[in-house]
Parts: structure tokens; sequence; C-alpha cells
């Protein structure tokens, strides 16, 4: 894949791939807060780096980031995957389900297909789509999300398939050892810390024939909460939210609804209205 010019990047999903968990900047206190930076922007950077090195290919590489944070396999397919499409982007990373999983009562096979359709949908337009799969649940310091495995397993499974059917590149994340290590997690053990997106970015590179590394060292690894504290500032909440039916991305849009170029690193991080880049 090393040899594919791609000009526009789009990144669905939820609010992995928006980024949730690595953060751009702090508080006073030094707690995380939006804008959060992530993999795929990360992965953006790599590949605009890559395809501009040997100074034969000067056009920079547009870069839209779709997910956002709660989102489920029908917002992919009925919002996200249209808009990827009328922006012409000709490569695609999908990465959701996992807010499905989660649900009471799920079919993993009947999600696979539904999300079939629109990979199907993405593929006709000649895009090359990366496709993950989802976690082993098994690597999460969340013990209550180990109760998913069963369904996690076999929903993976089918997006291999779809992968192969659909000619996508696979973007195995189920087999990513690293993540069995409590560093790559975020204090709230539902999301990648930002080691976590950076293993999840160095993978998405080498499946896409990208070489390099996305960042010179690694970030510090973020300090475990007291369990009374991560359930009251955590657990509690998400549950919360999940007994209403509500999502934390309810009211929200994508951070990068049209193409930008990707520019000088940080540049992807400019919010809207901004007049110059954050740094990390």
């Amino acid at each position: 894949m090393s040899a594919t010019r791609w000009t526009r990047f789009a990144a669905l999903g939820d609010s992995i791939t928006e980024g949730w968990c690595d953060p751009v900047l702090t508080d006073l206190d030094g707690n995380p807060t939006d804008p959060w930076f992530g993999w795929a922007d990360r992965l953006a950077l790599l590949i605009d780096a890559h395809q501009r090195a040997p100074r034969t290919f000067s056009r920079r590489l547009e870069f839209a980031n779709l997910a956002v944070r709660g989102r489920r396999i029908r917002h992919v397919v009925e919002d996200q995957i249209p808009a990827a499409i009328a922006m012409r982007a000709d490569l695609v990373s999908v990465m959701v389900g996992g807010n499905d999983l989660m649900s009471l009562r799920v079919d993993p096979d009947e999600l696979a297909s539904r999300l079939e359709g629109g990979i199907a949908t993405l593929r006709a337009t000649g895009a090359d789509v990366l496709l993950a799969t989802g976690f082993d649940p098994g690597m999460t310091p969340f013990r209550f999300l180990r109760t998913f495995r069963g369904r996690a397993a076999t929903f993976s499974a089918n997006l291999s398939s779809i992968a192969h059917r659909h000619g996508c590149i696979p973007l195995d994340l189920w087999g990513i050892g690293d993540m069995r290590h409590l560093d790559f997690w975020s204090a709230d053990r539902l999301h990648p810390s930002t080691r976590g997106h950076l293993v999840i970015t160095r993978a998405a590179a080498h499946a896409l024939g990208i070489p390099g590394s996305p960042d010179p060292g690694e970030p510090p690894a973020v300090p475990a909460l007291p369990t009374p504290v991560w359930l009251r500032e955590h657990v509690l909440p998400w549950v919360g939210r999940r007994l209403r039916g509500v999502s934390s991305g309810d009211d929200r849009g994508p951070k990068f609804p049209e193409p930008r170029e990707v520019g000088t690193i940080g540049a992807p991080l400019l919010r809207d209205g901004d007049r110059s880049p954050v740094s990390h």
C-alpha cells in the first residue's frame, strides 16, 4: 500500500477515533481537556509526511475527522459514510461498534451485516477503506467490559471477513498485545491513553505500509485513580447515561467536519476560529 498517493483522508467512528483521552491541552489542575488529538489525527500527519518525503508529491493530504463520542454503527452508516463519500475521500478509516456491543440485547452478526452495507457503498466509490476490528475486552482494566468478550469476538471475526470480501485494509486491534498493560489505558479505564493512541497509530500505519513512528518518544503514563474516585468520576456517570439512554456526544458534531490540509505538526488541531496551532 505504500505506493498509494492519497489526497483526502476521512476518519469515521466514535470516541476513540475522535481522540478522547489523548489530550492536546490540560487545564490549570493538569487534567486533560478538549480538544483531543487521537490516533487518526496522528496517522494523518504520518501519511502526509511519508507521501511528501521524496519531494516528488507536493500536494498536502487533506483530513476530516467525522468521529463523535458515543456514536454507533447506524450513525456511521447513515451519516458519516455519506459525508465521506460527498467529500470524495480516497482513504477512509472505520472504527466503530463498541457502544453497540455494550447494549443490553444485541446481535453481533446483525451489527456486522449493517456495517457491511456501508462498507460496500464506500468501496464502490473506489476509496481505500481501513477497517478496524474491535479491541479484546479481556485486555481492558474495566473488568465489567470483559463480560462482553464473546459478542466482541464474534463481531470482530465478522469484520475480518468483511474486510476480505470487500478488499479493505484490515486493522487488527484485537491482536494488539500492548493494550494488556494498564499504562495504555486512560484514567477512565475505558478509552486508550495517549500511549494507547500511539500504539493504534503504529498499527494503522503498518497496515497502510507507512513507515516511521508517530512521535519521537513515549508520553508519561496516566496515574491510576483510586477505585472510589474512579467509581465516582467515571463509572457512575457512565452507568447513569446508559440507563437514561443518553450519550456524552449528544448535540455534538465532528471536530473536523470538512477536509483541511494537514500542514505541519499541530495544524490539524486548530479549532474553528483559532488563529494559531495548539501544541501537544
